[in-house]
């Protein structure tokens, strides 16, 4: 196979009619669920497939890779705009996104991010497509033990990012590994406060958990505060401050390159997915950058980083779902189903078999992503004056979306609990000064971690977190990361 031979005349299949409409259509449904607070690709992909059943396979990838490409940079416009995230892959978007919004550049920060979009999804596209004929290897590289060494490195990023507020940080993390341990063990067949609810055998679903610490919260906060969002009588930002967040994709392009990077490999490994990717990328930004207390107070980066990650992670998660069938996410889960539906079985045959449909689905990511990102940048400036609506006129809808945007998720009356719950939770994280983003990481990983212990320990041992490369180096970088963290914070004479 030779995937660079048919590059050229894929691309003028590609754009062969009606192949732009069926695109547009796919984006245009993924934007309308990516800005719904609960709502997002897998969502998106599911309504529109079986409007494909009757469609050629090109005309379906087309419709289904446009409907889950177009789904991060619209969540990232309700992530900055209201602090609520469209999707989970966006809520590291909130950390400085918002507060970028209250200081009146919204504009800047949804420029941003619909470039970093656009440049992370171009930039996942052209690592799968050099990728696939060695991607093999590299998806038998990840195993149990590499799993669980990049969720202690996750989780060792608390440090990080709670160095001012260390004791709280710890706090929170050890909430969210508390509520990451809810429901059934399928390694130890133990069930776990679950308190006679068969709705958390499944565990904390982590879309309500999401919605309830930042939608919630942010409803009954600015409810509260009053005045308007981006807290100014009238909009300044106009169209330069658009162009402003372009530029400033350039200008930290560094930033934005070793968070498509980071993206891309999380992407790979499956099912760790885009929520992980985005936390890693803006923790690691973070942590990399002299000036970390500017983060959380309204720093471009912290903007460009997740969303960066966001989009690439889509390319690398198509690699072990194209080499071995292996779904690399939600939404890849979804569009195996949809391929086999059309008589295409992913992994080596289709490799073989269908070359020319693997790089029409690169296309379609990339084109879904340009024209989401496009059309997000034209009507930046229309969105960017939602941040001067009254907040006794915006938490009332954020409110109100966010309870029927998650009881449209699973149909569960459970999940709307869950989600007033965690909204309490976060309004009073967010009084007392305790950092969200430490509960929401630990939640994410604290699966995973505990998963790929125990599949580690019956598989290999103990030995077997320290017998393999990869495992080891993370497991080296992990202990870097906290002996400079701490030794930084010791040095600045904060209480650790």
């Amino acid at each position: 196979m030779n995937l660079m031979e048919l590059i050229i005349p894929t691309f003028i299949d590609f754009f062969e009619w009606p192949g732009p409409l069926y695109l547009v259509l796919g984006a245009s449904v993924g934007m309308l669920f990516g800005i719904l607070p609960g709502l997002g690709g897998p969502q998106a992909v599911v309504l529109l497939l079986p409007l494909t059943f009757g469609l050629e396979p090109r005309l379906a990838i087309t419709t289904l890779i446009g409907a889950s490409g177009a789904t991060a940079f619209s969540g990232s416009v309700t992530a900055i705009l209201i602090n609520t995230p469209g999707t989970a892959v966006n809520a590291a978007t909130c950390f400085d996104g918002f507060p970028l919004a209250r200081q009146g550049k919204a504009g800047m920060a949804l420029g941003a991010s619909a470039t970093s979009s656009a440049l992370g999804a171009i930039f996942g596209a052209i690592i799968l497509t050099l990728v696939l004929p060695i991607g093999r290897k590299l998806v038998l590289a990840f195993s149990y033990p590499e799993y669980f060494m990049l969720a202690i490195l996750g989780l060792s990023i608390i440090v990080v990012i709670s160095r001012e507020t260390l004791l709280k940080g710890f706090i929170a993390a050890i909430l969210g590994l508390l509520f990451s341990s809810f429901g059934y063990c399928g390694i130890t067949g133990s069930v776990r406060f679950t308190f006679g609810l068969i709705y958390l055998w499944d565990g904390i679903k982590l879309v309500p958990a999401l919605i309830g610490l930042f939608a919630i919260a942010e409803a009954v906060d600015l409810f509260i505060g009053r005045g308007t969002i981006a807290r100014t009588e009238r909009f300044e930002g106009a169209i330069t401050g658009v162009f402003e967040g372009v530029k400033s994709v350039f200008k930290h392009f560094r930033v934005f390159l070793r968070s498509a990077i980071i993206g891309t490999i999380i992407g790979i490994i499956p099912g760790v997915g885009g929520s992980v990717s985005n936390f890693i990328a803006y923790a690691h930004i973070v942590q990399s950058s002299k000036d970390k207390e500017k983060f959380g107070h309204g720093d471009i980066r912290g903007v460009i980083a997740p969303e960066a990650a966001n989009d690439a992670k889509d390319g690398g998660a198509l690699i072990p779902t194209l080499i071995f069938g292996i779904p690399g996410s939600i939404v890849m889960a979804v569009l195996l189903g949809a391929l086999m539906i059309h008589g295409i079985e992913p992994g080596p045959r289709m490799m073989l078999d269908y070359p020319e449909l693997i790089l029409i689905l690169i296309w379609a990511l990339v084109f879904s992503n340009l024209f989401t990102s496009t059309v997000g940048l034209l009507l930046s400036l229309q969105l960017s004056k939602i941040t001067l609506i009254p907040t006794t006129i915006v938490a009332p809808v954020i409110f109100v979306l966010s309870i029927l945007g998650t009881y449209a998720l699973n149909k569960m009356f459970a999940d709307v609990v869950v989600v007033l719950i965690f909204g309490l939770l976060g309004f009073a994280m967010k009084r007392f000064d305790y950092p969200r983003i430490s509960l929401v990481i630990a939640l994410v990983l604290g699966g995973l971690a505990q998963k790929s212990f125990h599949q580690t320990i019956m598989a290999l041992g103990i030995k077997g977190f320290i017998i393999r490369p990869i495992s080891l180096g993370l497991l080296i970088a992990t202990i870097v990361l906290l002996v400079f963290s701490l030794a930084k914070s010791k040095r600045e004479g904060e209480a650790v």
